[in-house]
């Protein structure tokens, strides 16, 4: 399944999955949430989504790297300052935050399923090949990075 690797834009892969959990929503039991919790869960949900993915992309920005996760070997720098001290993929936590925006605004349990597979698919067929073309380029620098840091939260 080599052929997936960094093909298919995160913000893609999270939109097929919202996709599919709508659609699977539309099929099963939700929960019927007061107004006020589904939509302070979504508020927290997004808020949170938006941190991180913009913290991320700002941290890119000023180190003047690619911010294009689809040709992670262009890299000019390793981004380890800002958010990147407490997660190697703040932009990913920021998909997933949305999913869980997304998830609870459906009422949907079973969305929680799909995020798992979100993340699943983004760590197999994403994050693993940007760390193999980081520590190809950024050598021990990097490692002793991925040490330190946490892959998520």
């Amino acid at each position: 399944m080599k052929f997936l690797e960094n093909k298919i834009p995160p913000p893609l892969v999270a939109i097929i999955i919202a996709a599919c959990m709508w659609g699977l929503s539309q099929f099963t039991d939700n929960i019927m949430l007061s107004a006020t919790v589904k939509y302070s869960l979504v508020f927290i949900f997004v808020s949170t989504g938006i941190f991180f993915a913009l913290a991320g992309a700002i941290s890119f920005r000023l180190a003047k790297t690619t911010v294009n996760p689809l040709k992670p070997d262009t890299a000019s720098a390793l981004v380890t300052s800002g958010i990147y001290q407490f997660s190697r993929n703040p932009m990913y936590v920021g998909f997933v935050g949305f999913l869980f925006a997304w998830t609870s605004f459906l009422g949907s349990v079973w969305g929680i399923g799909f995020i798992a597979v979100y993340i699943a698919f983004i760590q197999r067929f994403q994050i693993f090949p940007e760390e193999r073309a980081l520590t190809k380029i950024f050598n021990g620098e990097f490692e002793d990075y991925k040490n330190q840091v946490r892959p998520w939260l």
